[in-house]
C-alpha cells in the first residue's frame, strides 16, 4: 500500500532538516533537498513497519489503553 505524507524541509547553514508532522519521529537532514526526502521516506516506512509489527504482535498479555493528559 502506497500513502501519502507532507514533509516540511528547511535550510540550516549547510544542512536541510526536514520532518512530517504526521508520524511522530520521523526527522532527518541532508546536503540537499532530494537527500533529505529520501531519508523521510525511509524514516517513514521504518516508523509505520515498526508500529505495525508492535500493534499486531501477539505477545500473550493484556494491553491497555488509556488517555493521558499533557500540559505544553
Amino acid at each position: 500500500m502506497e500513502r501519502t505524507f507532507e514533509a516540511t524541509i528547511e535550510k540550516r547553514d549547510k544542512w536541510y532538516i526536514g520532518w512530517v508532522d504526521e508520524v511522530p519521529g520521523a526527522f532527518s537532514q541532508g546536503k540537499t533537498i532530494k537527500e533529505v526526502q529520501e531519508n523521510l521516506v525511509e524514516a517513514v516506512q521504518l516508523i509505520l513497519e515498526t508500529q505495525d509489527e508492535l500493534n499486531t504482535e501477539d505477545t500473550g498479555t493484556k494491553l491497555y489503553k488509556k488517555k493521558i493528559r499533557v500540559q505544553v
